[in-house]
């Protein structure tokens, strides 16, 4: 018998037609693998401070910023009050800057005073890579200041009176020139007549409250005296330059109202007390005086505390106007 081919004995019907697959199939072609994670920077900010510094009594924002921007990507947000954890929040990004970068912010309060740490932080996810931000501090401190106090809320009190114009130093120690700076702001702003700065000055200070305007703004260098307040403000046209606490004449003894000149000056201390006066009307002058209480009480002068009478007298030079007035 002849040897029969596997062709013939499939063809035969013999062999099933599956005996003659002898090569193997192609393997599959491996899918493309998957990007990598894109690398991405982030930073914690916050926003609304006072010098770094925020009060117990207003909230302020922490801002954080992703470069680059990745739709869905989030961030988790932790918030610390020394080293208890006082707020978790996941936030979404949203694009600014023609889609560079995504913005998130939360609104952060902290009802004691302490120091508070903002960390972010992303997880890895298959569009963006792991990323944490360094640590963002804040000073949180109480609205209130007195004498002796010092700090953040001092600073920033001396900071927002001196652009108001009050005269006050810059130490960041409340001292007797702060306290008379607080209680001429306070007779402007309407407010009890006192020397320590409570949350209503801070709160005042910051919504811009306490405003001196000014009435005379043609008569160019210039004093303006408002008796109702009791404040004394150098100002140069439109330009309030200093604001001073006074105390003008008590009922029995008024300070006469009107406009005046300055028509003499005498520097030092007189028999009188009175100390570098600068007269505008008969026996009327700024000088300064040891006494200068938060109301009317002297003999018809404008007195001003002592240790701001050499300033407003250098200040001052002959023929200036000032103007008493309620």
């Amino acid at each position: 018998m002849k040897r029969t081919g596997l062709a013939t004995l499939v063809a035969l019907g013999v062999l099933p037609a599956t005996a003659s697959a002898q090569t193997p199939p192609p393997a599959p072609t491996p899918a493309p693998p998957a990007p990598a994670p894109a690398t991405a920077t982030m930073a914690v900010s916050a926003l609304d401070t006072l010098d770094g510094a925020a009060f117990t009594s207003r909230s302020f924002t922490a801002r954080v910023v992703m470069k680059p921007y990745v739709a869905n990507e989030t961030a988790v947000l932790r918030v610390y009050r020394g080293n208890k954890k006082i707020r978790v929040k996941t936030l979404t990004f949203k694009p600014v800057a023609g889609g560079t970068a995504g913005v998130a912010t939360l609104k952060v309060k902290s009802a004691k005073a302490g120091t508070i740490a903002l960390r972010a932080s992303h997880a890895a996810t298959p569009g963006l890579g792991t990323v944490r931000t360094k640590t963002t501090k804040v000073t949180v401190v109480r609205p209130f200041a007195t004498t002796g106090s010092r700090g953040p809320a001092v600073r920033i009190l001396q900071s927002k009176l001196a652009a108001m114009k009050y005269v006050v130093p810059r130490t960041g120690v409340y001292d007797g020139g702060t306290a008379r700076a607080v209680m001429a702001w306070r007779k402007v702003a309407g407010l009890s007549r006192t020397y320590t700065a409570t949350s209503e000055v801070f709160n005042g200070l910051l919504a811009g409250k306490g405003q001196f305007k000014v009435r005379h703004p043609k008569d160019g260098r210039h004093v303006e005296a408002r008796l109702n307040s009791q404040v004394l403000a150098l100002v140069n046209g439109s330009k309030v330059e200093r604001i001073y606490h006074t105390s003008s004449g008590a009922p029995a003894t008024p300070t006469i109202r009107g406009k005046f000149r300055v028509y003499r000056k005498d520097p030092g201390t007189n028999a009188k007390g009175m100390v570098d006066s600068a007269y505008f009307i008969r026996g009327y002058a700024i000088h300064g005086y040891a006494s200068v209480p938060p109301y009317n009480a002297s003999h018809g002068c404008l007195r001003v505390p002592v240790p701001n009478a050499r300033a407003i007298y250098d200040w001052l030079r002959l023929g200036d106007v000032v103007w008493v007035e309620a």
